[in-house]
C-alpha cells in the first residue's frame, strides 16, 4: 500500500464546502463586479430554465482555430419575462462590520396588484409598507451616507410558460455604473412600481456568470460522490466492492477534509463564469422546438440564448450577472445559421 499513497491523491474539491443543500433555490449574489458604463444599469437578472438544444454560429472569436466558419454549438434557453422592481434600498459602509442598511422605501403591494397582478404579499407576507413618496425623502436625507444602491425585484410567475406557481421569487440586485451615488439612487428610484427587461441589463454577444443550484442527487455514497475506486468483485470480498476508502484511522486523528465521507450531493449553490449570450428575444417560439422542452413545456415570453449548459433543472431559478472575471470583450452577438426546433422527446 506504500504505493497507493504516492498515487492517490485526495478526492474532491476543498472550494466547495461544505457540501450541504442550498439554503434557498433562488441564490443570492454574493459579489458584484465594477461595471465602467456612463449610465446606471442593474448588475443582474433572474430567469428559469427551460432546455438545451442547439444552433450553429460563425465563430467570431479572436485567435480561434475556426474564427469566421460555421460551428456547432449547444446552447441553454433562459426564459426572462419582465421583473418588476418593488423596492429600493439603500446601504452605508462601516469599516468594522461592514455594509448596514441605512433604510428602504416599497411600492405599494395595490398598485402592483392592480396593474401587473402581482400579489408581493405572496413572497414577504408580514412585511408593512408606508407610503412611498414618504419613505423616499427619508432616504434622500441620508444620501450623504449611502456607499451601496440596490433595486428588489421580482419574476412574474404567471408569464412563464414552464410554471404553475403564482408566488413571485425575490431578488436583491445592485445598481452600477453611472458617475455618482445620486445618480444611481435617483435611477433606482424611478425604477421602483415599474418592469424592468432583460434587454435594460444585458446586450447580446456579451458573457455572463451564471449563478443557480445544481440538481439534486440526495445522500450518496463515496463511489458516487467522491470517484472513489470500487473494489474487485471476487468471492473473497465479503463486505462488497462499494464499501467505502477504507480505514479512516485512529478516532483521534480523523479529518473530513482528508478521508472521503457519504453525504448529500447536489442541489448546492454554484457559480459558472462566462457564458456567452448567444441571443435575447421576444418570441419565445422562435426556440421552442416541436411538442415543447421536456418538464417545462412552450417558452411564451422573452428568453436568452446561453452558450454552452448551466446548472440546474428545468423551472429552476436561474440569476444571470455581469461578468466578474470577463474572457474578452465582443462587439456583438456572433451570427446565427441555423436553430434546432426538433422534437426533444424522442421521436
Amino acid at each position: 500500500m506504500g504505493a497507493r499513497k504516492k498515487h492517490a491523491p485526495r478526492r474532491g474539491s476543498l472550494a466547495v464546502r461544505p457540501r450541504k443543500r442550498a439554503s434557498s433555490i433562488v441564490p443570492r449574489v454574493k459579489t458584484w463586479p465594477e461595471v465602467q458604463s456612463e449610465t446606471p444599469l442593474p448588475l443582474a437578472f433572474l430567469g428559469y430554465k427551460a432546455g438545451m438544444t442547439h444552433v450553429f454560429v460563425i465563430d467570431d472569436e479572436p485567435g480561434s482555430l475556426t474564427q469566421s466558419r460555421e460551428i456547432f454549438m449547444p446552447v441553454t434557453v433562459v426564459e426572462t419575462p419582465p421583473m418588476i422592481v418593488t423596492a429600493v434600498r439603500v446601504y452605508g459602509y462601516d469599516p468594522n462590520i461592514g455594509l448596514y442598511t441605512l433604510g428602504e422605501a416599497w411600492a405599494q403591494p395595490e398598485t402592483l396588484v392592480e396593474n401587473y397582478k402581482l400579489d408581493i404579499y405572496r413572497a414577504i407576507p408580514r412585511l408593512r409598507f408606508p407610503d412611498t413618496e414618504k419613505a423616499v425623502k427619508k432616504l434622500e436625507e441620508k444620501l450623504e451616507k449611502v456607499y451601496d444602491v440596490r433595486i428588489i425585484a421580482a419574476t412574474q410567475p404567471r408569464l412563464v410558460g414552464g410554471l404553475s406557481k403564482k408566488k413571485p421569487d425575490l431578488i436583491e440586485i445592485k445598481i452600477g455604473g453611472g458617475s455618482s451615488i445620486d445618480e444611481r439612487f435617483n435611477y433606482a428610484v424611478k425604477l421602483v412600481g415599474n418592469p424592468l427587461s432583460i434587454k435594460d441589463v444585458f446586450k447580446e454577444g456579451q458573457f455572463v456568470d451564471v449563478i443557480a443550484v445544481t440538481r439534486g442527487k440526495g445522500f450518496q455514497g463515496v463511489i458516487k460522490r467522491f470517484g472513489v475506486k470500487e473494489l474487485p468483485k471476487w468471492h473473497k470480498h465479503r463486505k462488497g466492492s462499494r464499501s467505502g476508502p477504507g480505514s479512516r484511522g485512529p478516532a483521534t486523528t480523523f479529518s473530513w477534509s482528508e478521508v472521503p465521507q457519504p453525504g448529500q450531493m447536489g442541489f448546492h449553490r454554484r457559480t459558472e463564469y462566462n457564458k456567452r449570450i448567444i441571443k435575447i428575444g421576444d418570441n419565445g417560439l422562435e426556440v421552442t422546438p416541436a411538442g415543447g422542452f421536456l418538464h417545462y413545456g412552450i417558452v411564451r415570453s422573452s428568453y436568452v440564448l446561453l452558450a454552452g449548459s448551466i446548472p440546474g433543472t428545468p423551472k429552476r431559478p436561474i440569476v444571470l450577472r455581469h461578468p466578474v472575471r470577463p474572457r474578452w470583450m465582443p462587439e456583438a452577438a456572433p451570427k446565427i445559421t441555423y436553430i434546432s426546433l426538433q422534437s426533444k422527446q424522442g421521436n
